[in-house]
């Protein structure tokens, strides 16, 4: 469902060096199947995720999205990926409604699938209290709970979750995770990010590890972790190898 091959992200420095931010990376995200992708800042997960979503053009290699490709087909990939980050936006003066069912309808959906689909929405994220109140106005949690809620709001196969629990408090980051384990549960294939590691160590099916843009560790959590040990002593032991 997701699938990255050899895949390169240079950027020019300010003294005209080339930095490599992606570098010759391939795994894959497969249907009913979540998949960490784990890093320190600046390791390339982000630039990873953001090319996977079309907002960024790789240098070489391929990415591809239920079968499209991210740059020759752009628009296809964006009908079957729901792109999430702990930045991404949404309008403070409209509602939650509003905004999914706007982008509802940006995707195609009609009237009727989507009111459906809003209102399915509104309840499995807890926002039906404030569904009708101006996103300006609502919690930094709700808020992010919206983001998730306009990514899914097409039904999306693929899911790339760039650190979405950031702006939760605990409550709100086990519901969105739970939500998260229904939606494997349905076929969806997720690609999450996150610094949080606790959080997912449980929750995924693979991990893939990625350091100075390069992948260092990937497998199970019993295939990473040793005896007694946990995901972030994983973590720690796969960046602190020399990268060749």
């Amino acid at each position: 469902m997701i699938e990255v091959v050899d895949l390169v992200k240079d950027y020019r420095a300010g003294d005209g060096s080339v930095v490599h931010a992606v570098d010759h990376i391939s795994f894959t995200v497969a249907a009913g199947e979540t998949v960490g992708l784990l890093g320190a800042n600046g390791a390339g997960k982000t630039t990873t995720l953001r090319v996977l979503a079309t907002l960024l053009k790789p240098t070489s290699g391929t990415a591809r999205v239920a079968g499209y490709d991210v740059v020759a087909d752009p628009v296809g990939v964006r009908r079957h990926l729901g792109y999430v980050s702990a930045t991404t936006g949404v309008a403070d003066r409209l509602t939650p409604r509003e905004i999914f069912t706007s982008f509802g309808r940006l995707h195609g959906l009609d009237r009727e699938a989507t009111a459906t689909r809003v209102e399915r929405l509104l309840a499995g994220l807890d926002l039906t209290s404030c569904a009708d109140r101006p996103a300006g106005r609502l919690s930094s949690g709700q808020r992010q709970r919206v983001s998730l809620g306009r990514a899914l709001v097409h039904n999306p196969p693929a899911l790339v979750l760039d650190e979405p629990t950031n702006a939760l408090d605990v409550l709100g980051a086990r519901d969105l995770l739970s939500m998260l384990g229904q939606l494997r549960g349905e076929g969806h294939a997720i690609l999450i990010s996150t610094h949080r590691l606790h959080e997912i160590e449980h929750r995924c099916d693979r991990f893939v590890i990625v350091h100075m843009g390069r992948i260092v560790a990937t497998g199970t959590r019993d295939e990473l972790v040793a005896d007694g040990a946990g995901l972030e002593d994983a973590f720690f032991v796969a960046v602190s190898r020399r990268v060749f």
